[in-house]
């Protein structure tokens, strides 16, 4: 803890080193894309698992919250992958080093002008949601609530992670001091991984960001007749659930095309993310040996959370049952889904009033 104030304290006190800035940038997107890489991969999960509150994801995902978030997330995303891509190239051509306060400047202008048309094709699709009548937003109340789960989850997942932590340190013994050998090899193996994978990340990313975020944004999820991105069919019912099953059943060549790419970004974000989170973490509890042991058990967990969610979403079947409840829910979220009527689907106080 010590460490994170000396941190934050000198980088305020720094004056006129684009570098310590391009560094706590680099550290700061990092950790709000892991962050939202934890909600994004869980929720996306719930399509396979629990229809209705995949819905109720989505319909977190269209608020204004969550609309000021997504420009957030965008931002951190652009910067972060062009500053991977910087240090990528000077790690591996050390001689360019000499010209890195230039490129750190190259990387924040190139930063602003991809968002720039970026931003203003995000914001037209917000612009048409809330200009649309027949948009419905979900309750401010009910969205904080529905994050609930995931702070809770986080905070029990660390308290495992310290316990762990201490029944190591009581049964091998508390080490301050870092070895070499072994563990030198490892660290060489995460230092290459990281840069390696992080360039083959960018590409998949863009991809991802432009599918989902440009070409057709969160609130084109749950819009009835809307052609599905990627595909040759449309969302018929408008459920997020239906645009992820149509996604991931979409063959191309015989090939289940989006399985694979989302399987792709799954595993090399999510061992990328948590590498470089524990990287962060254990930077400042290097004199802790209980905490510093704790940061990585955590960083451990999340990504085999993650993993075991995500990819077991990716191996099961989306059926029509599962497009049946997300009906269902989203006539519970928002009462006047045009469609609850024509299928004869009650909402909750619809059923509550009859009885």
């Amino acid at each position: 803890m010590a460490s994170l104030v000396l941190t934050v304290r000198e980088t305020l006190r720094y004056r006129g080193a684009i570098g310590q800035w391009s560094w706590v940038l680099h550290r700061l997107t990092g950790l709000g894309v892991v962050f939202f890489l934890v909600l994004h991969v869980i929720d996306t999960s719930w399509a396979a698992f629990y229809p209705a509150q995949y819905v109720e994801a989505i319909a977190s995902y269209q608020t204004p919250l969550f609309t000021i978030g997504e420009f957030g997330l965008v931002a951190a995303v652009v910067y972060h992958a062009f500053n991977g891509v910087r240090i990528s190239l000077f790690d591996f051509r050390p001689q360019w080093w000499k010209h890195q306060q230039r490129a750190a400047w190259f990387v924040i202008g190139l930063t602003i002008i991809t968002l720039l048309p970026v931003f203003a094709l995000m914001f037209r699709h917000v612009v048409n949601f809330y200009n649309n009548p027949a948009s419905q937003v979900m309750d401010f109340d009910r969205v904080i609530l529905s994050q609930l789960p995931f702070v809770v989850g986080i905070v029990v997942a660390a308290i495992v992670a310290i316990v762990f932590s201490a029944l190591t340190g009581f049964i091998a013994g508390d080490k301050k001091a870092v070895g070499k050998g072994r563990g030198s090899r490892i660290e060489r193996f995460w230092w290459s991984y990281m840069r390696i994978s992080g360039l083959i990340i960018v590409p998949l990313v863009f991809g991802h960001l432009a599918m989902m975020h440009l070409v057709q944004g969160v609130f084109e999820l749950t819009e009835a007749g809307a052609p599905i991105v990627g595909t040759n069919v449309v969302n018929v019912t408008g459920t997020a659930v239906e645009f992820v099953q149509s996604r991931w059943t979409f063959l191309f060549a015989g090939v289940a095309i989006w399985r694979i790419y989302d399987f792709a970004l799954l595993m090399l974000v999510t061992v990328h993310g948590f590498n470089g989170l524990r990287y962060v973490l254990t930077d400042y509890t290097m004199s802790n040996p209980l905490l510093r042991r704790a940061s990585i058990y955590l960083c451990v967990i999340g990504a085999a959370i993650l993993l075991t969610l995500g990819g077991g979403a990716l191996l099961s079947t989306i059926d029509t049952s599962a497009v049946r409840i997300a009906q269902q829910a989203t006539c519970e979220i928002h009462p006047d889904y045009e469609i609850c009527a024509e299928l004869g689907l009650e909402t909750e106080a619809e059923t509550t009033e009859g009885n």
